[in-house]
Formats: C-alpha cells, sequence, structure tokens
C-alpha cells in the first residue's frame, strides 16, 4: 500500500518540533533499548530512530546481526516510542541526519561514536543539535550482547 505524502500544512507542523536523532542495531530489542528510546524521547517532541544496516554493523562491529534490519525496523516501530523510524544510510552515515537536522542526537552510554568527527560533519552542515549521552539501564542484564549469549 502507498502512503500518502502527508500535508504541507502536517509537514511545517512536524518540521517546527524539537526533533530527537537516535541510533542502535537494536538486534534483540530488549528493556535497556525501551529506556533508551524513552529517554530520548524526553528530550524532544519529535523521535526520529535510524536503525543501522545489516551490511553497516557488519563492517563496524566485524559481525553479523542475529536478525535482519527489515525485523529491527519493525521492532522499534512495534514499540510505538519513535514518531518515524528509518534505516540508516548504507555509504555515508551522516546523510541521514542532513536530512532530518535533528535539535538532538541521543547518543547510547556504549555507542562508539568519533565525536570530533561528529561535530566536524555537524559544522559542514551548519546543524547545530546538541549531543547527549544517555544513562545506562542495567547493563548488567540488558545489554544485546549478554542477551543474545542467552537466546538460542
Amino acid at each position: 500500500m502507498i502512503k500518502p505524502h502527508p500535508s504541507p500544512l502536517l509537514r511545517k507542523e512536524r518540521e517546527q518540533k524539537k526533533k530527537v536523532m537516535a541510533f542502535g542495531t537494536f538486534d534483540v530489542y530488549h528493556k535497556g533499548h525501551e529506556n533508551y528510546l524513552k529517554q530520548a524521547k524526553k528530550l524532544g517532541e519529535y523521535l526520529v530512530v535510524v536503525v543501522a544496516r545489516d551490511k553497516n554493523v557488519l563492517r563496524i562491529k566485524k559481525q553479523d546481526t542475529r536478525n535482519k534490519e527489515r525485523k529491527r525496523l519493525k521492532e522499534i516501530k512495534l514499540s510505538g516510542l519513535a514518531d518515524a523510524v528509518v534505516l540508516g544510510n548504507l555509504k555515508d552515515r551522516y546523510k541521514i541526519i542532513e536530512k532530518y537536522r535533528p535539535d538532538v542526537i541521543a547518543l547510547g552510554y556504549d555507542q562508539e561514536v568519533d565525536l570530533v568527527e561528529l561535530k566536524d560533519k555537524l559544522k559542514k552542515i551548519n546543524l547545530n543539535a546538541k549531543i547527549v549521552r544517555l544513562k545506562s539501564f542495567k547493563p548488567e542484564i540488558y545489554k544485546s550482547s549478554l542477551i543474545m549469549k542467552h537466546v538460542t
């Protein structure tokens, strides 16, 4: 089914809201992810969640995902916490930031991000987004790498 484009009035309303962007692999969706998204949502009025592409996860983490990107995308949509859920860009991870132009970029407590590079890219696209590192939620229990060891 083809979704209709939002009316210009709805687009303008969405663009005026304080946008937050959160990133993740979300391989096995769990309470830690739920907490991460709830924290991110509190930082603004419109939450965009970017789900990592399978090929990017393999390239960056040097391991394949347990669940493929479409399934992971669907899980985040089903959580009902995000206003928009999108797949990341295969070639340039900053393109999605340029497209949505968030006011806040929410990072997980353990996300490995080159902050100097990120700030430089934001400057190049003339975006003054606040970068916020979110708190962990029981990482001794709710961490994907630990959970996947126990999932068969």
